[in-house]
């Protein structure tokens, strides 16, 4: 087959290559990819150099992954491309708790937790509780349902990114739901943080005069029996950066206030000493088909 001088005649020859593919899905996606990469090059006229500029940027972002970072999801991230993924696969029954972004420091197993745990082993910052339950749309409580959580601390860096200085397993933990569906734990407020930039992705946000950082928030992962799992956060009403998250992932119904109470009873059933904050969120799972 020959070429012209828009190489449409490699586009076909890649394309034609993938038809013995016995994977029908993945045959389909490849297509779409080779399709797309071949528009994209010819639509921007891309140059030798900025080939070989793409290829050890991939390079240096492979490079940078380790057990505790994963700079390929941190770029998806803030290329939209998480999010994008998350939305066109995160359709929800009506009330259903909505999904957000896995994020790139979901790497270690949460240390199993009881109810009422405080996950906040350094301490220093803001005391909070968070409570909740956990409950099927249509309002069934869920008894034992799993939610994990993981979040910054008040600094607003994970444990993974402070070996030495956060104990391993600091903002984390797997709780169970009790017989209501109802789960709680002590913790601090998080704070707002910038996304690493010592890496790939960080060049690339400084290229394109963006900022890093994220809104303070707190990861969920809930699962029950019986229900499609979800992946959310709660993010803290009335920070910084709500309106430009770094990886575009705050949705209205998961901005929560952490209203400061000073409860002498509330204190007592929480553990804690007064004032402290006090998040309430339900996470309702849709039943699977």
């Amino acid at each position: 087959m020959t070429t012209d001088a828009t190489g449409a005649g490699v586009t076909e020859q890649a394309l034609a290559g993938l038809r013995g593919t016995a994977d029908p899905r993945l045959g389909e996606l490849l297509t779409g990819l080779v399709r797309h990469l071949h528009d994209f090059a010819r639509e921007t006229r891309l140059t030798q150099e900025e080939w070989e500029r793409a290829i050890a940027f991939l390079t240096a972002t492979g490079q940078a992954c380790t057990d505790t970072r994963q700079e390929f999801i941190l770029l998806s991230d803030v290329l939209g491309l998480s999010m994008l993924v998350e939305t066109l696969n995160g359709d929800r029954a009506a009330g259903a708790t909505e999904s957000t972004v896995l994020g790139p420091f979901h790497l270690t197993e949460s240390p199993v937790r009881a109810l009422g745990d405080d996950i906040d082993l350094v301490g220093g910052g803001e005391r909070c509780v968070v409570s909740g339950r956990v409950r099927s749309a249509d309002g069934t409580p869920l008894p034992g349902a799993v939610v994990d959580v993981w979040q910054a601390d008040h600094k607003g860096y994970y444990d993974v990114q402070q070996p030495g200085v956060q104990p391993a397993g600091n903002g984390r933990g797997l709780f169970t739901a009790d017989a209501e569906g109802r789960f709680w734990f002590r913790t601090c407020v998080p704070a707002a943080y910038p996304i690493p930039t010592d890496g790939p992705v960080g060049e690339l946000l400084r290229a394109t005069g963006r900022h890093p950082y994220r809104p303070a928030h707190i990861h969920f992962i809930a699962e029950a029996e019986g229900h499609t799992p979800v992946t959310t956060h709660i993010f803290v009403a009335g920070g910084d950066y709500l309106d430009s998250d770094a990886v575009f992932a705050v949705k209205q119904s998961l901005v929560q206030d952490f209203t400061e109470t000073d409860d002498p009873s509330l204190a007592r059933e929480f553990g804690v000493t007064n004032p402290f904050r006090h998040a309430r969120f339900d996470l309702v799972l849709e039943r699977t088909a």
